[in-house]
């Protein structure tokens, strides 16, 4: 008799075994039977070239020394993936550009009433961990492209620092105007702190990571655990990054030799204020030392004390200057020619510079990006090649703002038009589960990736295993696996946002959360015990990458479709009508309050409240023309045949491919959006005020959010003309296949 146990374990195994030969049979999706064939067979050789321990040691060479823009490790480690890129086959280019990075001069921060406190500003060495001892290398803790300045005032705690709360202040008669503020890291990207600050009138901003959010009170902290310890600090970027990423002193072109340069006065993106991220024990004696009303119990955080809003009487000065120098940025090109559409180009990349040693953040998905190639070029020494030119990039100074790959887009703007399919990219992973975002016109594709590839902890596929959790935590079931929007913060933008480029962005996650982000503590050590020890998640998105990689490089038909593009616009679609909607009645029912007298009564006796204005009504908008954009695309989003697609003449398929490459860029405008015309797409785009975060219909849905009608009535003809753009290129790729 079989043990319950062995039973189990032979119907896992046949289960298996039945998914597999699934794998082997079903089509895919761009390809010709004969052809998928083929392309399975190249990806089960891809699969068993993939070596994790490739990954683990290239990313202790490239971790060993601090290597952030300009370093002199930096350019080791440029000629260390260079001459990887060589050494298996590629042809290779280093691309130089001379990009403005600041570093700091001078920073100091006292509290200087009603009782004195210097700030440390370091992050101390923690024992075992050699690599946190390299300070004399590392950039101190810093926000780049803060402005100098020297200013003593108040402090006035303002949570996350978002518009939203600087309501909630309003409402308190709380005025930030003269004053110095100090927010927490979360709720939106840095960048969007200064800059709300900044129009409120704030004179100088201090930026600190709460331990609620990813210190002592998420788990252990460094180095007993993976959270962020007392003196751990976040660097990064507070540039304008949601009004145009890239070198500020090139804006819209690139930062080549000879390149006519703006003065640093006249260069947008920098901050109005003073910004400077502290550690939570320097921002603990700040925040003891505020009176005022206690905060509201959504701002409280987890630090031993009570959270006052202020202002005062706690007093600060802050000082800060900055070495205002160009430094080069060196971007990685490794090029595969294509065997049949050479100028067609799959183009699959990640950053390589860090704020410190950067072993998640960006190492862990560089070290993927080499694997991959590395692995494709063994496939080429087989006779294999993939019809399409796949380009392999390792960009340069994305961590100060996206500048090495903004400045390469808009330097090959024109060619990138004309020859670029797509961009898949790999800022970081982990252990867990896939997360990716996305062109939703390549959902369908990317989904049939996903139910290809083996989670290396489970043993189901990345599909089941997500699909798994949206059940649990969701009470959700997934039919397919669905891309997320992409906003910004990573190398796809300018592709996406700026040139209307189909894009991907993607890594594991959801077990290996910490505090490392941009610390000096994100190390090789760190990484090994927290995030992915055996690098077997690294492996398996070599795996979905690599297979999003070479099927788009090897189809008979680039692998677009409509359908679940309609169904993703129609919600969005949905969401902004429901917005000016719920706007109104909130609108009405606050006014209403205000008539009746019912805010005072309502408030708080000892905390000081003053009742809000009335609100402009909120008119009924004319969505017609969006509403008649989003029918026509869903009409013809069943009429497309992929199937029929694959069996045109090579000719017609040719001409097909053609209109597919173009496709996404029918959802771009030249003029762009309002206020930001280098963010041309008008589905996808980071919010103004969110930053990192999507904002999806950005040019309709921000003219309401900020009450503005006159402008969402204008955007809403605008995105209408756009998607009867879009749906005139459906109309001719489905007028190839309409008769066959």
């Amino acid at each position: 008799m079989k043990s319950p146990t062995l039973t189990l374990l032979v119907l896992a195994v046949c289960t298996f075994s039945l998914q597999v030969a699934a794998q082997t049979t079903a089509p895919l999706m761009g390809f010709t039977e004969a052809s998928a064939q083929q392309q399975r067979t190249i990806e089960t050789q891809l699969d068993a070239l993939v070596t994790p321990g490739n990954l683990d040691e290239w990313m202790q060479y490239m971790t060993a020394r601090p290597h952030h823009v300009g370093s002199p490790y930096d350019k080791k480690v440029v000629d260390f993936m260079a001459e990887k890129f060589r050494s298996w086959g590629y042809e290779v280019e280093v691309e130089r550009f001379d990009v403005l990075f600041p570093t700091p001069k001078l920073r100091k921060l006292e509290l200087i009433a009603p009782t004195k406190y210097t700030a440390m500003l370091q992050e101390p060495p923690v024992a075992g961990d050699a690599a946190t001892e390299q300070t004399d290398e590392a950039l101190p803790p810093y926000n780049a492209f803060s402005i100098d300045g020297d200013v003593t005032a108040e402090l006035v705690f303002v949570n996350y620092g978002v518009p939203a709360d600087y309501e909630e202040l309003e409402k308190r008669g709380i005025d930030v105007r003269g004053k110095i503020v100090i927010a927490k890291y979360q709720g939106s990207w840095r960048g969007i702190k200064p800059k709300v600050a900044a129009e409120k009138g704030a004179i100088g901003c201090i930026l600190y990571s709460d331990p609620e959010d990813d210190g002592y009170y998420r788990g252990e902290t460094y180095p007993d655990g993976a959270f962020k310890n007392e003196y751990g600090v976040q660097r990064g970027a507070v540039m304008d990054l949601p009004s145009q990423p890239g070198d500020p002193l090139t804006p819209g072109y690139g930062a080549t030799e000879g390149a006519e340069r703006l003065d640093r006065e006249d260069a947008p993106g920098l901050t109005k204020i003073p910004v400077l991220p502290i550690s939570y024990h320097d921002a603990q004696p700040l925040l003891e030392a505020l009176e005022g009303p206690v905060a509201p119990a959504s701002w409280r955080g987890a630090l031993p004390i009570t959270y006052r809003i202020g202002p005062g009487p706690a007093e600060v000065h802050l000082q800060l200057e900055f070495n205002w120098d160009l430094a080069p940025a060196y971007d990685v090109i490794a090029t595969l020619e294509g065997s049949a559409y050479p100028d067609e180009w799959i183009i699959r990349g990640n950053h390589h510079d860090a704020w410190v040693h950067g072993a998640n953040d960006p190492i862990s998905g560089m070290v993927a990006v080499m694997e991959e190639a590395r692995a494709v070029s063994e496939l080429v020494k087989t006779g294999w090649r993939p019809k399409r030119t796949i380009k392999y990039a390792a960009w340069g100074a994305e961590e100060p703002g996206l500048l090495g790959s903004t400045e390469w887009v808009e330097t090959h703007a024109e060619e990138l038009k004309e020859k670029a399919v797509a961009y898949i990219n790999t800022d970081g992973t982990g252990r867990g589960f896939l997360n990716a975002g996305g062109s939703h016109t390549l959902e369908k594709f990317f989904g049939e990736i996903t139910e290809d590839v083996m989670d290396p902890q489970t043993g189901v596929t990345v599909f089941a295993r997500a699909a798994a959790e949206s059940e649990v935590n969701d009470k959700k079931k997934l039919e397919h696996f669905n891309l997320s929007a992409l906003g910004s913060g990573s190398d796809y933008s300018p592709f996406f946002q700026h040139l209307g480029i189909a894009s991907f962005n993607m890594g594991f996650g959801g077990e290996s959360s910490g505090g490392e982000y941009h610390t000096m503590y994100d190390s090789y050590d760190h990484y090994k015990r927290f995030k992915d020890p055996d690098f077997s998640y690294g492996a398996a998105l070599v795996k979905v990458a690599g297979r999003t990689t070479l099927r788009l490089a090897s189809a008979d038909v680039l692998p677009f479709e409509f359908e679940r593009f309609g169904t993703t616009l129609e919600g969005y679609v949905k969401e902004v009508t429901e917005l000016a909607d719920q706007q109104r009645e909130e609108t009405a029912r606050e006014n209403k309050l205000i008539r009746d007298g019912a805010y005072q009564l309502a408030a708080d006796p000892t905390q000081p409240f003053v009742v809000p204005t009335a609100k402009e009504e909120v008119p009924y908008l004319n969505f017609a023309p969006l509403q008649n954009g989003l029918h026509r695309i869903n009409q013809l989003a069943g009429q497309y045949d992929a199937a029929k697609a694959t069996n045109l003449s090579a000719e017609e398929r040719d001409r097909l491919n053609r209109l597919f490459i173009d496709l996404e860029r029918q959802l771009t405008r030249e003029e762009g959006l309002p206020r930001r015309p280098w963010f041309i797409h008008h589905v996808y785009a980071p919010g103004y005020y969110t930053g990192y975060g999507v904002k999806t219909l950005p040019g309709v849905r921000e003219a309401i959010e900020q009450r503005n009608y006159p402008e969402a009535q204008e955007q809403i003809e605008k995105l209408g003309e756009v998607l009867e753009t879009y749906g005139d290129q459906m109309e001719k790729i489905i007028g190839l296949t309409a008769t066959r």
